[in-house]
Order: C-alpha cells, then sequence, then structure tokens
C-alpha cells in the first residue's frame, strides 16, 4: 500500500470564521474516503487542500512521488469540445457516458449543455482517467437512480484511492472504509463507513453533554460552598463566587445544529380537491411526446415520488402540475385552498449584496417569523446579517429552500431537494416532511430522501408513459429487482445498494443475512407507518360521513395487517439473530 497524500497540521479559513485546523490526513491506495459535514463547513476546501489546488494557510501537503489525480469539481470546466472529445478514453469513455444516460450525445458541443448534463461529462472525464487517485465532489448530482447503482458498483470495484464528497447515504455506507468528519473548526477521523461516522459522531455529542453536566454540577458545589459562612464577604472568596457564578450561567459550546425542524407552523388548511391532472399530454414543440394521457389526483395529505430515468419529463410533469407550463392536452384543475411552494433545480435568484434576512423578508422588513424560520434552518443571529455572496454553494440553495418555505405553503414541490444539501439538513428535512399537513410531491434521484419521505411513486419510463406505483421507492425498486431476475417470486429481497444476499449456511441464515432481511422489513415498515398515520387523521376527520369511514376503515385494517404481519416477522428475525450470537 502506498501513500498517494500525506497533510501534516494544515489550517484554512473564510472570512470570518475558521474552517479547519491542524489537520494531518493520510491517504493511500484502496483508501476509500468520504467527506462530509455541514453545508458552509469547509468540505470542498479541504479536498482542495490535500489535492493541492489551493495551498493551506499553515501546515504542508505532500504528494507521492509520480501519483496522478483525476478530479471531479462541483462546478468544472469542459472547454469548448464535444462531448466525445472532452471526455476521451475511447471505446472505454463512450460507455461511461452510455451508463451515465449520455449515449445518444456523444458529438454534441460541450457548451450548449445544461449544468447538469455538463456535469456528468466531466464525471465521464474523470472515470476513466488513469488515475492513482479518484477525487469525486458530490458525483451523484443530476444522475437518474440507476446511473448512481451504476457508480456505486464502479467505486466499489476501484483499486485505487477515492476521495469523496456526497450527501447520498447509499454511497457513503456502500464504498467508503474511511470518513472525514468536517464539523465547527475541527476534523475528525473516523474509521469505517457512514455508519461507524453515525455512531462515533453519536458518542461525541453524548460525552460533549455528559461533560457539560459534570462541569455545571461542580461549579454549582464550588458556588454553594463559597456562600457558606464568613469566607464569603471576603475580597478573594467574591472574586471565587463571581467566577463560580460565570461557570454556571456559561452556555455550553454550541451544538453545530440545534433545535427541531418545526417549518409547518402557520400553514392555511388544505381543501379536500388537491391538484387533479386528467388525461393530459405533453410535447415540446416540434417534438415528440414526452408526456402521454397522463391522469392523476394529488390527495390532501399526498407523499409521493417521481422517479424515472434522465430526460423522461420528471419535471416537466412537476411544472405542469404547478401551472408554469400548459398541457397540449387534457386539463389540470387547482383547487381554490391550495398555496404552491416549489423549490426548483435552478433556485432563486439571490442578491450576492443582499444581507441573508432581508433576501428572505423578500419587498418587506424582516419580522419575527422570518428571523425564527432563518434560525429553524441554522442561520444564527450572525449570519442573518452576512451577505450572500459570502455563503457557501450549499448555504446557498439552504437559503433558497428557506424563502420556499417562508411563503408557508400548502403543498409543497420539490425537484431535486437533496442536490447540495449537507446530511444534517436533509435529515431534518425528512423529519420535516413527515409531519407536514400538507401535500408533498418529490423528485429525486436519492434513494435514502425517496425512502423515508414517499409513500407511491409515479414512475417515467421514458417513452411517454406514467403510471403510479403503491408502496413507495423500496417496492418499486423490489419490482424491478424482481424483474431484472426473471420474475421470480419469492426471491431473496436485498437493498439497492447491498449487492446479493450472502449464502446462507447449512445450519439456516447467517447473521448477516438476517441482518440484510431486517433492514430490508424496516424499509418495508415505514411507508405502511407513515400511511397508518395518515389513515388514521382521516378517520379522524371523517365524521358522520358513513361512506368515508367505511372506505378509510377497511384500508386502515388492510394496513395494520400487513403492517402486523411484517412486525412479526422482524421480531422472529431477531429473535433468530440473538440465538446465533448466543
Amino acid at each position: 500500500m502506498s501513500i498517494l497524500i500525506d497533510a501534516e497540521q494544515i489550517t484554512m479559513s473564510r472570512p470570518g470564521r475558521p474552517l479547519f485546523s491542524d489537520v494531518s490526513v493520510t491517504v493511500s491506495t484502496g483508501d476509500s474516503i468520504g467527506v462530509v459535514g455541514l453545508n458552509g463547513a469547509g468540505k470542498s476546501t479541504l479536498v482542495r487542500v490535500l489535492t493541492g489546488r489551493v495551498q493551506p494557510e499553515s501546515g504542508v501537503v505532500r504528494v507521492g512521488r509520480g501519483v496522478t489525480m483525476a478530479v471531479l469539481d462541483q462546478r468544472p470546466e469542459l472547454g469548448a469540445h464535444t462531448v466525445r472529445s472532452a471526455v476521451g478514453g475511447g471505446w472505454e469513455g463512450e460507455a461511461v457516458l452510455d451508463r451515465l444516460g449520455l449515449g445518444g450525445r456523444l458529438d454534441d458541443p460541450v457548451d450548449r449543455l445544461s449544468g447538469g448534463d455538463a456535469k456528468r461529462v466531466a464525471l465521464a472525464r474523470t472515470l476513466v482517467a488513469d488515475a492513482d487517485l479518484l477525487v469525486l465532489d458530490e458525483p451523484t448530482n443530476h444522475l437518474d437512480i440507476d446511473g448512481i447503482a451504476w457508480l456505486e458498483d464502479h467505486l466499489d470495484s476501484f483499486s485505487g484511492g477515492l476521495l469523496l464528497v456526497t450527501h447520498d447515504r447509499h454511497l457513503l455506507d456502500r464504498v467508503t472504509t474511511r470518513v472525514l468528519e468536517v464539523d465547527r473548526g475541527a476534523v475528525y477521523v473516523h474509521e469505517g463507513g457512514y455508519d461507524a461516522f453515525l455512531e462515533a459522531r453519536a458518542e461525541r455529542d453524548m460525552a460533549a453533554a455528559e461533560s457539560e453536566t459534570k462541569r455545571r454540577n461542580q461549579a454549582r458545589q464550588e458556588l454553594a460552598w463559597l456562600r457558606r459562612g464568613a469566607p464569603a464577604r471576603t475580597r478573594k472568596a467574591k472574586a471565587r463566587i463571581r467566577s463560580a457564578t460565570d461557570v454556571v450561567d456559561q452556555q455550553a459550546p454550541a451544538a453545530a445544529r440545534s433545535g427541531e425542524l418545526d417549518l409547518h407552523f402557520g400553514t392555511p388548511r388544505l381543501g379536500t380537491q388537491v391538484i387533479d391532472v386528467e388525461s393530459v399530454s405533453f410535447a415540446f414543440d416540434g417534438g415528440p411526446p414526452l408526456l402521454t394521457d397522463v391522469t392523476l389526483r394529488l390527495d390532501r395529505r399526498e407523499r409521493l415520488g417521481i422517479v424515472g430515468v434522465n430526460g423522461s419529463g420528471k419535471s416537466t410533469l412537476l411544472d405542469l402540475m404547478a401551472g408554469r407550463r400548459q398541457p397540449s392536452v387534457g386539463t389540470i384543475t387547482t383547487g381554490p385552498t391550495v398555496t404552491l411552494g416549489y423549490y426548483d433545480q435552478v433556485g432563486r435568484s439571490l442578491d450576492p449584496t443582499g444581507r441573508v434576512r432581508d433576501v428572505v423578508a423578500g419587498d418587506g422588513e424582516p419580522d419575527w417569523r422570518d428571523a425564527r424560520l432563518l434560525e429553524q434552518f441554522w442561520f444564527d443571529g450572525d449570519s442573518q446579517f452576512a451577505p450572500v455572496q459570502l455563503l457557501s454553494g450549499g448555504e446557498q440553495r439552504r437559503l433558497q429552500l428557506v424563502m420556499t418555505l417562508a411563503e408557508q405553503p400548502n403543498v409543497l414541490f420539490l425537484d431535486e431537494p437533496t442536490n447540495d444539501l449537507d446530511l444534517d439538513t436533509l435529515r431534518s428535512l425528512e423529519d420535516f416532511l413527515e409531519e407536514f399537513p400538507g401535500a408533498v410531491v418529490v423528485v429525486s434521484h436519492d434513494r435514502a430522501f425517496l425512502e423515508r419521505t414517499v409513500d407511491d411513486v409515479v414512475v417515467l419510463d421514458g417513452t411517454g408513459s406514467v403510471a403510479r406505483r403503491a408502496g413507495g421507492y423500496e417496492a418499486w425498486e423490489q419490482q424491478r429487482r424482481d424483474a431484472r431476475r426473471g420474475g421470480s417470486r419469492g426471491a431473496a429481497r436485498v437493498s439497492p445498494a447491498a449487492g446479493p444476499a450472502p449464502a446462507e449456511s447449512p445450519a439456516g441464515p447467517t447473521p448477516s443475512t438476517l441482518r440484510h432481511r431486517m433492514k430490508d422489513l424496516e424499509r418495508e415498515m415505514r411507508p405502511l407507518e407513515n400511511r397508518r398515520s395518515r389513515l388514521e387523521a382521516d378517520l379522524a376527520d371523517a365524521g358522520h360521513d358513513h361512506q368515508r369511514l367505511g372506505r378509510v376503515g377497511a384500508e386502515l385494517t388492510e394496513v395494520q395487517a400487513e403492517l402486523a404481519a411484517l412486525e412479526e416477522e422482524w421480531l422472529h428475525l431477531g429473535e433468530q439473530l440473538e440465538a446465533r450470537r448466543a
């Protein structure tokens, strides 16, 4: 194993605050290192320093003799070439482009590509390079689900070194062997993959809380002792009292993110009619049909995902439902109580010289509600007054999301919301969507996000056909896995990112097999639990409508029965796992 990069005590900052200091990291052949942290924490800066493209303010970075690197930046430069010439690599480059959904665009000029297509071309160029070290900054942005699954396999088989900045939890879990966490000016190294990082951070947070409790208890004891008796009247003792009081009153070091994401206060009530799409078809001028005979009716508690290959019309369907485009054929009816919030891939334009709080307030004066919303998205008092141009790309995307939610919508459209957001923001957004009182429609390639947020998916196959699938992303992915295996009934269920299920031993399922199946069951139970909650709410809202009571009650009974069966299997597998451990 040869050393590719050796960094010693490197330090970097940005105006107003440090990013990281005294960081020492070694990257060797065979290392697959994930880089994680909050938006603006310095992940991309750390990677640029490690790869020698930015000089550290202090410290040194040594690159191994003869080491070659292939780097994918967030905003890559391709030059004025065709797609084919920009990537190079002969047939291998063409094969990678085909895997990334660009096989039919080899002769297109790169200067006419969209930002997402250009990022995919740059990714292909990076992957075909003959390099000892791959450096990938958010490589899954603008890939569809099949493209991400292929990328996982490709990176998992790469024998060199890998530095990976990503928010994709499946990808982190699949390919990383070590995680660098950038957190409030420090960098923590976690041996192991994504699960090791989560466990270590939880332990660190718990230790910090215990240490703070102990510190305060000791200070209170000191203060109580000093206040007893005559010594408290001396000047020296009074100084110690003031010192001890300061310790008791002092706040603990601020958490990286504090508070819960409670963003649905003041959301207007949504009526029974939301958005109805009736026999809609759409084609761009002079082009073939992109969508054909689409009929959808959104429920007021809708949790719907839209999935499909790149170019199949996912964003177009969202634009049609939002009224941004008009259908070529058919009708779209929006209910009178709908207040739509649309968070799209482009994002709202931001005045780089404007202050964060003023940008959120728009034409009016910022009020307490704007401040509270910003705080809930972890723009603290100081950062609310910062000019937008000082924010990182991810922080600007988070600000655009705040601007969408500040409108207090009761129907929320999210087009690729996970791009450029950090892991903490994604988890908080997922928690928020679970409690959101309105309807949510999501276009996303992020498998973990889909698993947690949607109950059904609408599948676009690229030929104009649109079909709704109950059971959410995991149910649809299971259907696809079964189809790839020839549709055999009873095929073992595996995670999309987990590869083939481990073989069972003659004595029964191995612990690994049991754990895989339990994780699959947990994923299957999650949308059922969400559906049960919504059906229970619908039942409470039904009042004396006996037809509705009967219909909702029957559906709730079915969901509860299915959930009970899955829970029973999960418990049985857990007992088997405990028995194998014993």
